[in-house]
């Protein structure tokens, strides 16, 4: 089935946490969706696919009609995008807490430090 990414967008924005500031920008032919400046979703004519790792992406994966994000069956699945199954897309409360899983991961991430790079001299 064919989306139209401005359509889930709205459904984006309903669902999102009330608190979260949300930016939507085009790209690819799709809309990518950010939060606090990092980006958590992909909306395409694929469908919502929110960004997600380690034990959030393989549980969204254990739910029926969920599948990795794949813009063209010629590509690879993505490792960290996955397809919101149709069911969740009508059940905002549910789309609510994997908006907030996907945004607390990527805020997760970025909480380490990095040290900084040195070079080697030879």
């Amino acid at each position: 089935m064919a989306h139209d990414p401005k359509a889930l967008q709205t459904i984006c924005r309903r669902a999102a946490p009330p608190d979260l500031e949300l930016a939507f920008k085009p790209m690819f032919g799709g809309i990518m969706g950010y939060a606090g400046g990092k980006v958590f979703v992909s909306l395409s004519d694929v469908g919502l696919a929110l960004k997600l790792a380690g034990a959030d992406r393989d549980e969204l994966l254990t739910i029926a009609g969920s599948k990795p994000l794949q813009y063209e069956p010629d590509q690879p699945p993505s490792k960290s995008y996955v397809v919101a199954p149709e069911s969740m897309l009508s059940d905002l409360d549910d789309l609510r807490m994997w908006i907030a899983r996907s945004v607390e991961g990527l805020a997760a991430k970025g909480a380490g430090t990095r040290k900084p790079k040195t070079r080697q001299m030879g």
